[in-house]
């Protein structure tokens, strides 16, 4: 993206995640009593005010005389604004801003689409307009992208999903059940989070191998498995963490480690959720 900015500065440094097609960013500034910038993106993008001083008025437009301009309104005010198109900001007493810019690839999008049709959505601009359910997956993703301790690909995948839906729509004219995976597909694909579930899988890789669509794999899955594929992940990395605890002496600080959690604390807490008990519980009532 190409930028050029008047009288806005960073508060604290550029967060950002990347997953399948997806970079997200989230921007904290502070702006001078007058500031304006214009922005060109060579990929479609998805802005969302994520926090915004009280005071002041923030105005975007497609026209830089600013003769029509939308300003935010609501708490979480949205734009989407299609591939190579220009756009301008004008901020009036906004003393500190914080969004969330999301650039994604129309390729990859298409890719995990493949099934339904968003044809024309990508190049229509939609400037200022509010969505309770864009806000909500806006905050978490921004919440990956500010964490010390993010979560693994999968569920980033999993909630600009959720999100590409909801901005485009996807599937709402036409409701169709999702057949299941077939007995098969299944095997092949649980069979690949098992041998490589101590890393991050992206929800592409899984969607490749069987030849299908992000969108549609999904679907699938979760109708044969009834649960996500990231869900069905953290479920497989737990049953070797209780193979590794289940031997004499094994350290759960080493466990952590081996098994791909960031520590001892994050293992505990995802190990009690799905099993009931801390690890060191298990490996008690184990010994005994």
């Amino acid at each position: 993206m190409t930028s050029r900015v008047e009288g806005v500065s960073l508060v604290e440094e550029l967060k950002w995640r990347s997953w399948t097609g997806v970079i997200a960013d989230v921007w904290s500034v502070r702006c001078d009593p007058v500031a304006k910038g214009e922005y060109v993106s060579e990929d479609p993008r998805l802005f969302v005010i994520l926090d915004k001083s009280d005071s002041g008025n923030f105005n975007l437009s497609l026209d830089p005389a600013n003769r029509r301009s939308s300003h935010a309104t609501a708490p979480h005010s949205m734009s989407y604004i299609p591939a190579g198109l220009p756009i301008w900001g004008h901020l009036e007493n906004v003393q500190t801003l914080r969004h969330l810019d999301l650039h994604f690839d129309v390729q990859a999008l298409q890719c995990r689409f493949a099934d339904e049709l968003i044809g024309d959505q990508l190049l229509v601009p939609r400037i200022m307009f509010s969505n309770d359910k864009i806000a909500v997956l806006s905050q978490l993703i921004a919440e990956e992208c500010v964490s010390a301790r993010p979560l693994h690909a999968l569920y980033g995948d999993g909630l600009t999903t959720a999100l590409f839906v909801e901005l485009f729509q996807i599937g709402e004219a036409k409701k169709r059940q999702r057949s299941q995976l077939s007995p098969r597909q299944l095997r092949n694909v649980t069979s690949f989070i098992e041998e490589h579930c101590l890393r991050n899988i992206r929800l592409q890789e899984l969607a490749d191998l069987l030849g299908l669509s992000q969108s549609y794999f999904s679907h699938a899955f979760k109708a044969s498995t009834g649960m996500a594929p990231h869900q069905w992940q953290m479920r497989a990395r737990i049953r070797k963490v209780q193979l590794l605890l289940s031997k004499s002496g094994s350290s759960l600080t080493n466990v952590a480690s081996s098994t791909g959690f960031s520590d001892q604390a994050h293992l505990t807490r995802v190990f009690k959720r799905l099993v009931g008990v801390t690890p060191a519980v298990w490996q008690r009532e184990r010994a005994s």
